[in-house]
């Protein structure tokens, strides 16, 4: 069926210890909306997502890559074996795993769901862009809907009958969605004629459903100009008549498909609404004028999603880097490099392959445990409503704080750390006989879509720091201090929570030094400062997470023996947090000096100074 090898590997003693140790999934498991679930039913889940990911999608990564997607008179026609994969994937539950019983969902944590996703996506991230969106899109009709589209458009995506994806970029506009001029018109019938342009529309078109529901952003006529007067609207690709039965075409055109440097399995494409007057929408949930406020439900279960896209992919890259540089033999060891008699060792024997692959194995391990701790958060928010408002608040706002850094910092080090596993690899590579190469072209449209790297960097120093008077932040280092307070005197990681804690002055020194400016007529600096005190953040609370890990290991591994594989795997868990302490920490220190230069080059430079040509 595949017709490809599968080059997809992963860790799953890792995705257990982030999920039943760190995180502590039986305190949210048993309760609540969760009572029907326990640490034996994620673990049997997730080993049996690790199957179907290595049996039936990683196959079919290298085939997405190589035969793209093609349209065939006006429709996409996507890779082979990937429609015999969405039918397989939806009998098999994986999308409904976290989706409410309501809707016919099994009603997972979130944090179990959230490393499903990652086995998904970076077994085969083009395909499981698919029906990612097109849940995305079911819940945001779900959520904001009437009941009568919630079972008319939104039921059908669930079960994997209908496709979905979210329409907002067009020519004209990019990211600056209030430029957008797709018009929407009132029809007597309470209907509206929709028409306009949407551009970089994944999943726009495909042959995996026999129906796709589109959520386009459009302008009513007379609306007030900007995103204020933007309205939300259900658009399928076909009229669906009574009972849910697909009609006729509902003038909705493939414009044609992108031709990009990765995800070539994904079709991304250029949709025209209403070329010949004939596309009919319906107004979200009835209410006029709330498209973005609407759209960002989506959106921001979108960006942690790249955020785990991201994960996934730099997870896979790492395990193929590691297994190669176990069997590729190449030059003497390191203490014998004058003697040519001396054997050929394997390249993990050669000190610079060990510190790429360390650094690897601690961001992997803390991208994950920032992901994990996110919707941990959600998850306990969800226990806590209506019960303990005041936690509820807390585990909410922790999500709101901590979204920007899990869709940028994972985004942005998944594509750097792909080519550095390329590096491990050496020439070979650089080939395509190899898995890496495709990884790093796939991974670098995580940092651009759902909102670039500096998007997620200006919503957080310009809405998330001061969210709540600025308490979830305050949180946030409150939660950090706590933890430095009690390992300041750990036997082992003592002198890495100092530098933890110094880590912590520094971004709570760059927090202040944006505030003032804010405060102080300097608000020019902030855009310029934004991506690297994402960044510092992004670090501190990676730092962090390794750090705790470190610290539950060591406990877990006392009374092991030297020879069990326990150990080994716990003892991992140190090296990865002190490698992370000793060479990331201390930038962030770094980073807070270059921030208080308030260097404004960039801005001062004239246009003509940037070239003669």
């Amino acid at each position: 069926m595949s017709g490809g090898i599968n080059r997809y590997k992963n860790d799953l003693r890792d995705l257990f210890f982030v999920l039943f140790e760190q995180f502590r999934f039986a305190e949210v498991a048993g309760k609540g909306q969760y009572e029907a679930w326990g640490p034996d039913e994620a673990r049997a889940v997730l080993n049996e997502t690790y199957r179907f990911a290595r049996e039936v999608l990683g196959p079919l990564n290298a085939v997405g890559d190589k035969e793209g997607c093609k349209v065939v008179d006006g429709q996409v026609k996507t890779p082979s074996g990937f429609k015999d994969a969405w039918k397989q994937l939806h009998e098999s539950g994986f999308k409904t795993l976290a989706l409410s019983a309501e809707h016919g969902g099994q009603g997972a944590p979130l944090m179990l769901y959230a490393l499903t996703e990652e086995i998904l996506s970076g077994a085969n991230t083009a395909f499981n862009m698919y029906p990612g969106l097109a849940y995305g899109a079911a819940e945001l009709v779900a959520e904001c809907g009437t009941p009568e589209q919630v079972k008319k458009y939104g039921e059908p995506v669930f079960t994997g009958k209908w496709g979905g994806t979210m329409c907002l970029t067009e020519p004209q506009a990019g990211s600056d969605v209030g430029a957008n001029k797709t018009s929407a018109r009132k029809n007597a019938d309470g209907t509206y004629s929709i028409k306009g342009t949407k551009i970089f529309i994944s999943g726009g078109d495909h042959d995996l459903a026999e129906n796709i529901i589109h959520l386009v952003l459009a302008r009513i006529e007379g609306a007030q100009p900007g995103t204020k007067g933007l309205s939300l609207f259900i658009v399928p690709k076909h009229r669906v008549g009574a009972g849910g039965s697909v009609g006729a075409s509902n003038d909705v055109s493939v414009g044609g498909i992108e031709h990009k440097m990765g995800i070539n399995g994904s079709a991304t494409a250029v949709l025209n609404f209403g070329e010949n007057d004939a596309c009919v929408g319906e107004l979200v949930g009835g209410v006029e004028h709330q498209g973005i406020q609407q759209m960002f439900r989506m959106m921001n279960g979108a960006r942690i999603a790249v955020g785990i896209q991201g994960l996934g992919v730099l997870a896979t890259a790492y395990q193929n880097a590691l297994e190669y540089a176990k069997d590729r033999k190449q030059g003497a060891h390191y203490t014998k490099w004058k003697d040519p008699s001396s054997p050929r060792v394997a390249i993990l024997e050669h000190p610079d392959v060990r510190r790429m692959l360390l650094e690897m194995k601690a961001y992997t391990e803390g991208i994950r445990a920032l992901v994990v701790k996110l919707t941990s958060h959600e998850d306990r928010a969800k226990l806590h409503r209506g019960v303990d408002d005041e936690q509820a608040a807390y585990h909410h706002g922790q999500v709101e704080l901590l979204t920007p850094l899990v869709k940028a910092f994972s985004s942005e080090e998944a594509f750097r750390l792909c080519a550095q596993a390329i590096q491990v690899f050496g020439g070979a590579g650089y080939l395509k006989d190899h898995p890496v190469e495709q990884y790093s072209r796939d991974a670098k449209i995580f940092s651009i879509y759902e909102g670039t790297t500096h998007i997620q960097a200006m919503d957080l120093v310009g809405r998330k720091l001061g969210q709540a008077g600025g308490v979830h932040f305050q949180q946030f280092m409150s939660d950090v201090a706590a933890f430095v307070e009690g390992n300041r005197e750990h036997a082992t990681f003592g002198a890495d929570v100092q530098r933890l804690a110094a880590a912590q002055e520094a971004v709570m020194a760059s927090a202040m030094t944006l505030l003032g400016w804010s405060q102080g007529g300097k608000m020019h600096l902030i855009p310029l400062a934004a991506n690297r005190f994402l960044k510092m953040m992004s670090e501190l609370a990676v730092g962090w997470l390794l750090l705790e890990a470190g610290v539950l290991a060591e406990k877990s591994a006392q009374g092991l023996s030297a020879s069990d594989p326990e150990r080994a795997f716990y003892e991992g868990k140190r090296y990865s947090a002190q490698w992370f302490s000793r060479n990331v920490l201390p930038e962030v220190e770094h980073g807070a000096r270059v921030l208080a230069l308030e260097d404004p080059s960039a801005s001062e430079i004239p246009d003509a100074a940037f070239a003669t040509v």
